[in-house]
């Protein structure tokens, strides 16, 4: 998904207590502590409704989205932590990270480019997992309010984490008044590369510490015909199949707690293809829709990319057995307490050449869009 055209470098500016005025939000950014040695600040955005969004610079994450219910409450729907410490922490399964070079999974760490084979960084088990040990998300950007927007850049040098080419990347964020969150990606490299980035937000649309008991009363309907079917430990197989008949068709509205217990490995962690239709184009289409119908609050996503890994918090710990990972507001996080949808390539696509082509050469711009809205 790489379109040829030029990119800014971007200007890191970073006052503390700052405050633009914008046309569709309010930005402000403070300091947040430090990671690597380097200071963190967080921006808020906030728009005429309300809403507010938190992003801080380790990571490009995304701290906290709050939004009101039907009845005006506000309550805040993404997992996370209330200081650095909490992302710095082994107990961060990646929440709100800006995930890459390589999102989700790369078989054994190895593959090959122009003929050339590269080593990178294993991570989980033999694989690789978001891009290695200190992936992009480990690390703290720089960032500048442009016009509405909050702009974050990073230079990932040739051989980081074993990854061919100086790549500059970009992450802008930006919150519309209709509640709409806009995430456009870009990034270009010195030498051939694969790019795969994505953001790795949990949301409950409940509240962020309700857990599993409210997230199976959420409605999900993705707009995939077909998933990538993939081995024991989440490799794809390169077999891509038919949604149709099976567990995996979430076409029509379905409601979590009727089907997460019956897939496979517990939950979902897999990823779907957009209709072959819509990824000939390189504009935001449809990918999913969420719905908590006692809040009256719904999620939509758009993206241009043509797959999405849904992914139902599987991973955390089980509430029957655990303390769970304490997280914002004193709240504790279990097993299937949000879900993420993470828009992105196929995983291990760098492998497989009957999946979307991740290569990014020098000359091309890799260009990513996204956008949640979040209402009532």
């Amino acid at each position: 998904m790489s379109t040829k055209r030029p990119i800014a470098f971007l200007v890191p500016l970073l006052i503390a207590f700052a405050m633009a005025e914008c046309k569709d939000s309010t930005i402000t950014v403070q300091d947040w502590g430090s990671a690597n040695g380097q200071a963190v600040q967080k921006f808020t955005l906030k728009n005429e409704a309300g809403q507010e969004v938190d992003i801080i610079t380790y990571g490009a994450t995304i701290t906290g989205i709050r939004t009101p219910d039907n009845h005006g409450k506000i309550e805040d729907v993404v997992l996370g932590f209330d200081d650095i410490a909490g992302y710095l922490s082994s107990d961060n399964p990646y929440f709100g990270a800006t995930v890459g070079r390589v999102a989700n999974r790369i078989a054994k760490g190895r593959f090959t480019v122009d003929g050339v084979e590269y080593q990178v960084s294993q991570n989980i088990g033999e694989n690789s997992l978001h891009g290695g040990t200190k992936g992009w998300s480990f690390k703290v950007w720089n960032a500048t309010i442009e016009n509405d927007s909050v702009v974050m850049t990073l230079l990932s040098e040739d051989g980081d984490e074993g990854y061919p080419g100086a790549v500059i990347a970009s992450a802008a964020f930006r919150l519309l008044k209709d509640g709409e969150l806009h995430i456009e990606m870009r990034s270009f490299t010195t030498k051939p590369t694969p790019i795969n980035l994505t953001n790795h937000a949990y949301f409950n649309l409940a509240g962020h510490g309700t857990n599993a008991p409210e997230l199976y009363n959420h409605s999900i309907t993705l707009n995939a015909d077909r998933w990538t079917v993939t081995d024991s430990n989440s490799i794809p197989t390169g077999e891509i199949r038919p949604v149709k008949d099976s567990i995996m068709d979430l076409r029509r509205p379905t409601v979590l707690g009727d089907v997460i217990n019956k897939v496979p490995g517990g939950g979902y962690d897999y990823n779907f293809c957009l209709p072959e239709e819509c990824s000939k184009t390189n504009e935001n289409r449809f990918v999913a829709e969420v719905v908590h119908p006692t809040s009256g609050r719904y999620m939509e996503v758009y993206s241009n990319q043509p797959g999405v890994q849904l992914y139902t918090a599987n991973f955390l710990p089980n509430m029957s057995d655990s303390t769970g990972i304490l997280g914002k507001s004193g709240k504790k996080y279990f097993r299937h307490g949000a879900l993420c949808l993470e828009t992105q390539n196929y995983p291990d696509a760098i492998n497989h050449a009957n999946f979307p082509d991740s290569v990014l050469r020098p000359g091309q711009l890799w260009h990513y869009g996204a956008a949640w809205q979040t209402n009532h």
